[in-house]
C-alpha cells in the first residue's frame, strides 16, 4: 500500500507528471515548523514595539504632552504588525522560493498551481488569507483528511496542491561496450533518431543504468523487449546481425545523447 496519493497533472505544454501528494503528517510538520519562526518573529516585533512605546511616552511626559489614547494605537499597531507577519511569511516565502516556506523546504514538500506550474503572487495571497480559516477549528485539517487532492479551503479557491518534492537520484552512469560505441556512430545515418521520443530515451537510460540488478531471465526478457519497440520507433530495417539486444539498446543510448546532446 502507497503512504502517499498520487496525482497526475497536465502542464500547458502537454507534459503529463504523476506527483505525490505531501500528506497531513508533512504539511503538519511544516506548519509547526513555521509557525515556530513566526512566533519568534512576532515575540521581537512585540519586544521592538514595547521598547519604542515606552520610549515614547516617557518622551511625551517630557514635553508635558497628553497621551491619552496612546495604548489604543499601540495596541492596533501590533495588531496590524501580527497579521502583516503572519500571513506576508507565507506570501514572501512561498513567492520568492517557489512554493516553499521555511517548514515546507524542511519537510521537503512545495505548493504549486493545479496545473503543476509554480505558485504565483495572488495564489499564495488567498492562500495566507484564508489559512486563519483553516486553522480556526482545525477545518484545514479537516478538509485535506476528507479530499481526495489533499486539499484546504484555501487550496480549493486559490487552485492550488501541495505536493513532496521530487528529488533527483544519484545513479551510476551505464557501462557501454565497444560494439555498441560502433553501432553508435553508424545509427544516425542508418535510420532518423528525432522519432525516438524523451520518455522513450529516459526508459532506455533506465533500463541501461538498471540491469545489473536483474536476473539474467528478467534482463533478457525486457531487454528484448526494449530493442524491438525501440527498432520499430526508430524505423530500423533489422538489427545488425551479431549485435545483443542490450548491445543495440546501448548503441542507442549513445547515438541518441550525441546527436541530441543529452546531459
Amino acid at each position: 500500500m502507497a503512504l502517499f496519493k498520487q496525482i497526475k497533472l497536465t502542464t500547458p505544454e502537454s507534459v503529463e507528471l504523476e506527483l505525490t501528494l505531501a500528506g497531513i503528517g508533512s504539511r503538519a510538520l511544516a506548519l509547526t515548523i513555521d509557525y515556530c519562526l513566526l512566533l519568534l518573529a512576532q515575540t521581537l516585533l512585540l519586544f521592538l514595539l514595547g521598547l519604542f512605546s515606552e520610549q515614547l511616552l516617557n518622551y511625551l511626559e517630557q514635553l508635558q504632552v497628553n497621551s491619552n489614547g496612546l495604548e489604543l494605537w499601540v495596541v492596533s499597531i501590533a495588531l496590524l504588525g501580527f497579521f502583516g507577519l503572519y500571513a506576508g511569511y507565507f506570501v514572501v516565502f512561498e513567492t520568492i522560493w517557489q512554493g516553499q516556506s521555511p517548514g515546507k523546504r524542511l519537510a521537503q514538500i512545495r505548493v504549486i498551481r493545479d496545473n503543476g506550474q509554480p505558485v504565483r503572487l495572488s495564489q499564495s495571497a488567498l492562500r495566507a488569507l484564508l489559512r486563519p480559516v483553516d486553522d480556526f477549528l482545525f477545518i484545514g485539517m479537516f478538509l485535506i483528511s476528507l479530499s481526495q487532492q489533499e486539499k484546504r479551503l484555501g487550496d480549493w479557491l486559490a487552485g492550488t496542491l501541495v505536493v513532496r518534492e521530487a528529488r533527483p537520484q544519484a545513479q551510476r552512469p551505464a557501462t557501454l561496450s565497444d560494439v555498441a560505441q560502433t553501432l553508435a556512430a553508424e545509427l544516425p545515418s542508418l535510420t532518423d533518431l528525432s522519432q525516438l521520443q524523451p520518455d522513450d530515451f529516459a526508459v532506455v537510460s533506465e533500463y541501461l543504468q538498471r540491469r545489473q540488478a536483474m536476473s539474467s531471465q528478467a534482463r533478457r526478457e525486457l531487454s528484448l523487449k526494449l530493442a524491438r519497440e525501440i527498432r520499430s520507433i526508430i524505423k530500423l530495417a533489422e538489427i545488425p546481425t551479431g549485435l545483443t539486444s542490450d548491445q543495440f539498446l546501448e548503441a542507442v543510448y549513445m547515438a541518441y545523447q550525441q546527436q541530441f546532446s543529452i546531459e
